[in-house]
């Protein structure tokens, strides 16, 4: 395929790969917009990791929405994070940039727009997103670049795109986050006020969730507090947004001691604090992937979700605790075969307590 025909402005049909990475010259400027979720953010990484490992000498910018920027805040494969803070003026900002490539990973209208108002010669997107007109280069599904069959794991989907667009294939390297020197002192700070001093070893927990279909019992939550204090010697911390609090009301319900807190929290503070922990657990949620690209021993529980594709990508150890349903996975908004979220309901603390059992070892004294 000539560079003609990929800057032709018409939809490229399949092809082995595009090469487009090869075909740039020294200093080239890369665009990847990802807008959306915290966990979209993260795994966005390891493609990015693998495309600056092979050509540092690109320009890599990413333009994605507030806060999931300070998720990419000190990652060496970055030159430059962009903000959504508009889109008009975000596209005529990006206009001026004078990018190469642009690579879409959302593939919604406003991200299809910014795409197509970069000017960029070569401007990518899957097969399947809508509004054509944004792209001259159509990425076929990751199942086919992979060659194979089945599920692939979100960060593997991202990583295709890539290797369709030119860069080397190998092993697909774990997501990647960078506590800020600052935020870790913040959160130094704000754990001495708990009565956690530094270098104390402490869990996190994340009982909250956008749906109920993802969320479970916070009095689930609460007996894996007292069971990590009690045979692994962890005090827990546990994290919520700032309109989450209730959840945690209902957990200290549920609980003999009174819940160490970190609501509201910012984004590299919540970077901080789980990159600092012992253990994570939670539901399936945006943290969870900050835990797996900490590198800290990371426990899952999954009601809708299919936890095939949004598992802990390649975390130094991680457990999914999942019942499975027939009318899973499902788009989660609300139960579509039952009355009640079974999926989630059916996790037993028992089930957790077994699974963080091989995560860690209990203390001897």
């Amino acid at each position: 395929m000539s560079s003609e025909q990929l800057a032709s402005g018409d939809n490229v049909a399949f092809c082995e790969n595009a090469n487009v990475f090869q075909r740039l010259s020294q200093g080239a400027r890369v665009l990847v917009i990802r807008l959306r979720s915290m966990g979209d953010t993260i795994l966005m990484t390891p493609a990015l990791r693998l495309l600056h490992e092979w050509r540092p000498d690109l320009k890599l910018t990413v333009l994605c929405e507030r806060p999931w920027n300070e998720l990419l805040e000190n990652n060496r494969a970055i030159e430059s994070v962009l903000t959504l803070d508009g889109k008009f003026s975000t596209a005529w900002q990006l206009r001026q940039i004078g990018f190469s490539v642009v690579v879409n990973l959302h593939g919604g209208p406003t991200s299809a727009l910014l795409t197509r108002a970069t000017g960029a010669p070569w401007r990518a997107g899957f097969e399947h997103f809508r509004d054509r007109y944004a792209y001259n280069l159509s990425v076929p599904k990751a199942q086919q670049i992979l060659g194979r069959e089945g599920v692939v794991h979100t960060a593997e989907h991202v990583a295709s795109c890539f290797f369709w667009l030119g860069v080397p294939r190998t092993e697909i390297p774990s997501a990647q986050v960078f506590p800020s020197p600052e935020a870790t002192g913040s959160v130094t700070e704000k754990l001495a006020a708990m009565g956690i001093a530094r270098g104390e070893p402490y869990a996190v927990l994340h009982p909250a969730a956008t749906y109920a279909t993802k969320q479970w019992s916070p009095g689930g939550f609460a007996d894996l507090a007292e069971f990590v204090a009690r045979d692994f010697h962890l005090r827990t911390i546990c994290i919520c947004g700032a309109g989450e609090a209730a959840i945690l009301d209902q957990l200290d319900r549920s609980s003999h001691t009174p819940t160490l807190r970190a609501v509201g929290w910012n984004m590299r503070e919540l970077i901080a604090l789980i990159g600092g922990a012992r253990l994570f657990a939670g539901n399936d949620s945006g943290p969870a992937h900050i835990a797996a690209a900490a590198g800290i021993p990371v426990l899952v529980v999954f009601g809708s979700s299919h936890s095939a594709v949004w598992r802990p990508w390649k975390a130094a150890r991680s457990e999914v605790v999942q019942n499975q349903f027939d009318c899973n996975p499902c788009p989660g908004d609300r139960c579509y075969a039952y009355d009640e979220p079974k999926c989630i309901l059916s996790v037993t603390t028992e089930q957790v307590k077994v699974a963080l059992g091989r995560l860690l070892v209990p203390r001897s004294y």
